[in-house]
């Protein structure tokens, strides 16, 4: 079991230069879990596809619709108590920060490309390539 951050789950939706990375990820681990906020955040890197990459916005309603099915039974709540105090001990932002409290709380690691959490929780977050490369 895995927490995957929000660019991760988009690779594997969306077709970008960190696809292949992604489904390797799925790969290795698809028992992905995540916070409630995945989707709100998922749905914002959907529109700005579809307004700064021209992807269909067809193409961005089905994904949507497949988001939608896959991730439910994959959200999990955080612990709104430790998010704020990683985020006031880090300076990460909270959005981020949930993701860091999900792993934390189930003890999994957190796969995500964001640099600040790389940077600030080396014990949690693993980026995506070292990842698959079972680092």
């Amino acid at each position: 079991m895995i927490v995957v951050d929000t660019n991760v789950v988009a690779t594997v939706m969306l077709d970008d230069d960190r696809t292949a990375v992604g489904r390797r990820v799925l790969a290795r681990d698809a028992a992905w879990v995540v916070p409630r906020l995945l989707r709100s955040e998922l749905r914002s890197v959907f529109a700005l596809h579809v307004r700064h990459r021209g992807a269909p916005p067809d193409a961005i309603l089905v994904a949507e619709q497949v988001a939608d099915v896959l991730l439910a039974p994959r959200e999990c709540p955080v612990d709104g108590a430790l998010v704020l105090t990683l985020a006031m001990a880090s300076g990460c932002t909270a959005y981020d920060c949930e993701f860091v409290a999900l792993a934390q709380a189930l003890d999994v690691p957190l796969v995500t490309w964001d640099r600040a959490l790389l940077r600030h929780f080396p014990g949690c977050a693993v980026a995506p390539e070292e990842f698959v490369e079972g680092v």
